[in-house]
Parts: structure tokens; sequence; C-alpha cells
């Protein structure tokens, strides 16, 4: 009873509600492979619908705001049709029409205020990442991804609740914002840990920047939904989102298996029936082994920092996210305030062409992870693609007024470079310095490497969107010049690494050159 020689019991105890449904329906146990799909599947959506209800804000700001420059809606031919008067403040909720702006952020300071408000949201998210991580490494991280999830859903809709409520406090918002924070930084550490338990190191950075597509579908989706929703009233933005992600949290719980050892798979047993291996060939170990591992001490924080490569990728990611998430929260507001072949857009329409640039970030995601692959060359390939960042960052900024099909095509390269290191670094960097050979096996260290990188990261992702609030106010070209700068750091910040590694590449091409030379003499 209990042993190690009949772990079964123990195991299906364990077993998710929703994986018990499954095989009580199929009649038989899910294979080792179908469990790697549940789990793809399922952290998949489940980041997505966190990044669907962070996206709101980013596609909400030109509507709360939209006199926060000279060339505000005012010019758009639909305001004069619904502001025939301006409603009373005490009937503004029941009257409000798309281009009121709401108070208080249709004054003077009101993108200095939604900066604030992306500030304060940042800033926890980014210290409760280093918290998430530490937890996610020692609870059961389903239960703490759904959680995280629920409460982010809370506190989303809150947040839109404000419009029918009639709140022009702005410390509601912002108290809001900063709960929402709280519970969204429960969402990385644990997915990166969920999939990086289901999948060793071979093709990682393939997988995993396919199913980092995760953030650019969010973005999108959160992105259409908020804007097909403005016309209905703002708040409508925010709660939808947030129940979507409720919803999601809940099927997360029901069906997301943490780690083989939580359900009993073994790909051991399966490869040996159905994929011999050949001559020569490396088994692929999961990143999780046997049933002792669970006596296995957390590593430390202090510890995990001291990892080799932690540090240089953490700070790299830095600057990487100071710019990816200056265009997730401002690129709408950017577009919507920028002439286009001599023509504003609306909320609704910058809304929804801001969305390719996250469709340039699915393909720069899945490329930056193959590239990487082939070489296995992980700081190599996340310098390029900085260092590409910084002329697609000018050309967009140069020319994307030109007109709005070169606008498109610029805002998707753009999207490549930007997304593509930071895709790399979030997910395959961080999962395989989590099983770093400095940890001699202990597994018990992806939550809080992966917290470390992101949490830092996210400090940056702070940053970038509270300067941009400020400095778009006297120029947009300071904003892409303070961008170019953070890219050309991100890329210098992995010297060191991208040295060592085109050392290793050449020291592996001499080896691999000397037994034919021997042969030749």
């Amino acid at each position: 009873m209990g042993s190690l020689e009949d772990p079964a019991p123990v195991m299906n105890i364990r077993k998710p509600l929703g994986i018990r449904f499954l095989e009580y329906i199929k009649g038989t146990n899910i294979s080792f492979k179908t469990h790697q799909a549940i789990v793809l599947i399922v952290t998949f959506i489940a980041y997505a619908s966190y990044h669907c209800a962070r996206k709101t804000t980013s596609i909400v700001k030109s509507t709360l705001d939209p006199q926060s420059s000279d060339f505000s809606l005012n010019s758009l031919p639909w305001r004069t049709t619904f502001l025939q008067e301006h409603p009373t403040a005490g009937s503004r909720n029941l009257l409000w029409k798309l281009g009121d702006g709401w108070a208080p952020f249709d004054g003077k300071d009101g993108t200095s205020l939604l900066g604030e408000l992306d500030l304060a949201f940042l800033a926890v998210y980014a210290m409760g990442m280093y918290l998430a991580g530490h937890l996610g490494d020692r609870m059961n991280i389903r239960i703490f991804l759904t959680v995280g999830m629920v409460g982010t859903g809370v506190f989303t809709s809150l947040f839109g609740v404000g419009y029918w409520g009639n709140v022009h406090n702005f410390y509601y918002f912002l108290a809001v914002q900063m709960l929402a924070g709280l519970f969204q930084s429960t969402g990385w550490p644990s997915v990166v840990a969920v999939v990086g338990n289901w999948f060793g190191k071979k093709k990682r950075g393939l997988i995993m920047g396919i199913w980092n597509a995760h953030t650019s579908i969010g973005n999108i989706t959160g992105s259409l939904v908020a804007s097909a929703l403005l016309s209905y009233g703002w708040g409508w933005s925010f709660v939808v989102p947030g129940l979507m992600i409720i919803v999601v949290g809940l099927i997360v719980f029901l069906f997301l298996p943490v780690d083989p050892e939580s359900v009993g798979a073994n790909p051991d047993e399966e490869d040996e029936c159905h994929s011999p291996r050949k001559h020569g060939e490396e088994v692929t170990e999961p990143l999780l082994r046997p049933v002792t591992q669970s006596k296995e001490k957390a590593v430390g924080f202090i510890e995990a920092w001291k990892i080799p490569g932690v540090a240089p990728f953490a700070l790299c990611l830095f600057f990487s996210k100071l710019v990816a998430y200056t265009f997730l929260y401002w690129l709408p507001f950017y577009v919507s305030h920028t002439a286009i072949a001599g023509k504003y857009l609306s909320s609704e329409t910058a809304g929804n062409l801001s969305t390719l640039f996250d469709v340039g970030g699915v393909l720069g995601g899945i490329l930056a992870g193959h590239i990487s692959d082939r070489l296995d060359a992980r700081a190599i390939t996340a310098a390029s693609f900085m260092y590409c960042a910084i002329p697609a960052l000018f050309f967009y900024r140069s020319y994307g007024h030109v007109s709005l099909a070169l606008n498109i095509v610029l805002m998707f390269i753009t999207g490549i470079f930007v997304n593509g290191p930071y895709a790399l670094i979030t997910t395959a960097v961080s999962a395989d310095l989590g099983t770093h050979s400095s940890l001699k096996g202990n597994s018990r260290a992806l939550a809080t490497v992966t917290a470390i990188i992101d949490g830092t990261g996210s400090v940056g992702a702070a940053i970038g969107p509270l300067l941009t609030g400020y400095i778009s106010a006297k120029s947009w070209s300071a904003v892409f010049t303070m961008l170019m700068a953070a890219a050309l750091i991100a890329g210098l910040l992995l010297t060191r690494l991208v040295v060592a590694e085109v050392a290793a590449k050449m020291a592996e091409s001499r080896s691999s050159r000397s037994p034919e030379e021997t042969l030749d003499v």
C-alpha cells in the first residue's frame, strides 16, 4: 500500500476530473502523446485568454481619452452625430456614446493617467511574477493556475463595471488594475512549467515557438472582441473577456495534467511499443523523472539567479519586453492618432489594424524557435532578431503614415522582429535554463527560473508604457527612438553568450574536420 511498486492508486486520485471522464468514455487509459496534445491545447487556450483580457485596456484607451491630442476624435464625422449636447455627470453612463471620453481620462492629463494605470498593472504583475514562480514550484499548479484565471476574470470585469456604475474615481480603476496584475502574474510561470514537464529539449524551440502563438492569438482575439463591443459601451470590452477567462479557468481545472507522474503516463512504454530506438540514438528525457522526484527540494530564488545564462537573458528580456509591451498597450492609440494617407482611423478600425503586429509576432516566434533549434544557438538567434528590430522600428515610424498598405507591411515586419526574441526567451530559453545541467537533474526549478526571467522582463514592460504615456504627449518620434535604443541594449546584453556560442560552433566545426584531415595524412 503506497509502495513504489504499486503507485497507481495514488496517481489515479490525482488525475483531473476531465481526464478521468475522457478515460471513462474511451474505456482505457489515455496515451502519453494524447496527454501531450491535451497539455498543449489547454495551456495554449489558457494563456491566450490571459492576453485576451490584458489587451482590452489598449483598445479602450482612445475611447476613454479621445481628446488627448490636437487631432482628436472631434475630426471624425460620426462624433457630431452622437454628441448633440453634453450629458450631465449623473446621466453619463446611460447616454454615453463612442467618442464621449470618460472622466478622469478625458482631461489634459488623460494620457499620463492611462500610462500610470499601465505602470500599476505591470509593476504588480512583475512583482507577483517572482512570488508566483516561488509558489508554482511548491503547489499544485493546476489549482494555482485556476485561481489565477478566475481572479483575473473577476478584476478585469470589475474595471468594466465602472461603466455601468458611473465610476469616475481614478483610484478605483488603479486598484482594480493592480489586483488584476497580481492575478495575471500566475499565468506564465505555470503554463511554461507544465509544458516543460511534458516535453524534452529536442525541438523545444520549434514546439514552443508554435505554442507561444497563444500570446499573439490572445492579443488578436482581445483586440477584435474589445473593438467589436466598443459601440455598445466600453464596459462590455472588459466584462466579456473577463467572463471568457473564467470559463477557460474552469476548463484548466478539469483537464490540465500537470506532469506525467500525476496521471501515470509513461513515455518509455509507448516508445518501446511504437518506435524502437535506433542504434546510437539518444532518448529524449522528460523533464520530470519518476515518483521519487516529488521529494526534491525546490530551487531557491538566489540559487536560480546563479544558473549560467539566467541573468543575461533576464536583463535582455527587460528591454525586449519594454519594446513589445509598448506596442501591446499603445499601438492602437498610436494608429488612431496618426494620419495614414492623410486620414485618421476610428478606435475600432485602429484596434483591428493593430492585430497585424501580433500576426507578425506569431510568425516571428515560430521562426525564432525553428532557427534556434537548427543552429542550437538561442543567444545568437535572439540577438540577431533584436538588431533587426531596430531598422524595422525606424521604417515603421518614418514611412508607416504614407499609405495604409505600407503601414500594414511595416507593422507586420516589426511584429516579426520585436516578438520573435521575446517569444524565444520566455519559452524555450526559460525551459532550457530551468533544466540546466548545473541543477543536477532537479526538475523543481522550472517555474522559479521562468518567473525570474519573465518577472525581470515585466519590469521593463511596466516602464516602457509608462514612459510612452509621458513622452508621446510631446513626440512620438522620441518614443520610437527610445524603443530602438532598448532593442540595441537588449542585443548587446547577450554579447557574451553570443561569443560563447560562436566559439562553441567553431570548435565543433574544427573537431568534425579533424578526423578527415587525419585520414588524409
